[in-house]
């Protein structure tokens, strides 16, 4: 599916804010007695800048980034609250549901009147209110609450009511921010489990949120954000990887160092953040795919031998890191993974330039294009020094075999008309 016809498509986006002076007047009387003076707009600040990405139908996206990133201000822009003032938006789809929890609620109407509040505004009808109130109710856990005015209830018992009513709108798009944090463990994972089945049913999801783990783990994608741009957008296991990295390295007062843009030997452009991740403390600096005779391939022949081979930087003193490969279709199902956790090769404590090879005496799989992706990483795998993603592709050619990934060697036998096995 192409970005012309994604669900969701940003371009170039960005938004502007007015900065006031601190000692404006607060009240008209004050104004009034000060002349109006303080009114004025002190200066201007941008909250997004250049913001792009398109999310796909059944595709999650997770938006991490410290305060102040704009992450909030993006899922406003998507949900229709606010304009632009700089590129486009573009929204294809019923967002039943914008998750600014409780927006709506009024503290004096009951759980009740909330309940048909907030659903018709959400895009229900009366009926189809009636049908699921019994639902919204039970999955929210509020029977015995439901007839009580809003302002006897506890911010998580709102919160949980809010996410019952929003999540029974079936939206084709959910916008969700920071609002998996709602009651109990077990409330917290009926609410996962509710999302999963969204995503599974084809719901474009927008996920904002400071929890990093959740965003790897429930998220196809991650965009990054810092001072309304964006840092890195790719994978949500590596852009969460990434982010944590830089966090650590800004306790340690330390930054990963900026690269330019690189060309690979098979052509393909290295794009920090974009098709390569880590924190650049040791890096690699060639990769080649090779055939039986170490002549380098971009082409296979399924069921063939394959020797990957990484050249890498070190710096002196530095810990011997982890060495991954993984193969890898083009929509990122991995086919293949491994790595040197628990091989010695040797690393010389010296530094500088390391070469090593992964030598696969058969590669069975069915004929295609694939990814070899490598990495480096650190010893625990807290994260990574250089990854390439998407950067080395292989196409393996031959007859398929069947259906799925595999295709190994294979014969059929015919034993006999008769008897039993």
């Amino acid at each position: 599916m192409s970005d012309q016809t994604a669900p969701i498509r940003v371009e170039n986006v960005g938004k502007q804010y007015r900065r006031m002076s601190a000692n404006r007047p607060t009240t008209l009387v004050e104004a009034i007695a000060r002349g109006f003076r303080g009114l004025r707009t002190k200066s201007y600040f941008w909250a997004l800048q250049d913001v792009s990405f398109a999310v796909q139908r059944g595709q999650m996206l997770g938006v991490i980034g410290h305060n102040g990133a704009g992450k909030s201000t993006l899922l406003r822009l998507l949900g229709g609250v606010g304009q632009v003032d700089k590129g486009q938006v573009w929204v294809n789809g019923r967002i039943g549901a914008l998750l600014d929890l409780g927006t709506g609620f009024h503290p004096e109407l009951t759980g009740r009147e909330n309940v048909y509040v907030a659903g018709i505004i959400g895009g229900l009808t009366r009926h189809a209110l009636q049908e699921r109130f019994d639902e919204i109710v039970a999955f929210a856990e509020l029977e015995s609450f439901i007839d009580s005015p809003l302002r006897t209830y506890s911010t998580g018992m709102q919160m949980r009511l809010a996410f019952s009513v929003a999540v029974h709108i079936e939206p084709e798009i959910l916008l969700i921010d920071e609002v998996l944090a709602v009651g109990d463990i077990a409330f917290q994972q009926k609410c996962l489990d509710r999302i999963a089945s969204f995503k599974q049913n084809g719901c474009t999801i927008v996920l904002v949120s400071h929890d990093v783990g959740m965003v790897e783990k429930l998220c196809d994608q991650a965009l990054w954000l810092e001072n309304g741009s964006v840092v890195a957008l790719g994978p949500a296991a590596l852009v969460t990887e990434q982010y944590v990295a830089a966090m650590k390295m800004k306790t340690k007062e330390r930054t990963p160092q900026a690269l330019p843009p690189q060309m690979t030997h098979s052509g393909t452009m290295l794009r920090l953040n974009e098709n390569r991740f880590g924190s650049q403390e040791m890096q690699i600096t060639a990769v080649h795919l090779q055939d039986a005779n170490q002549i380098a391939v971009t082409e296979l022949a399924a069921g063939e031998p394959l020797t990957v081979e990484i050249a890498c930087q070190a710096a002196a003193g530095s810990a011997p890191p982890i060495v991954g490969v993984t193969v890898s279709t083009p929509d990122g199902t991995i086919v293949y993974d491994t790595s040197t956790e628990t091989a010695n090769l040797g690393w010389p404590e010296s530094g500088g330039q390391s070469q090593i090879r992964l030598h696969l005496a058969r590669l069975d799989l069915q004929p295609g294009q694939y990814f070899v992706d490598v990495g480096l990483y650190q010893i625990d795998w807290s994260y990574a020094y250089d990854y390439h993603w998407h950067v080395y592709s292989l196409l393996l050619t031959g007859s398929p075999g069947g259906k799925g990934v595999l295709n190994p060697p294979h014969t059929w036998e015919y034993l006999s008309g008769t008897g039993s096995l």
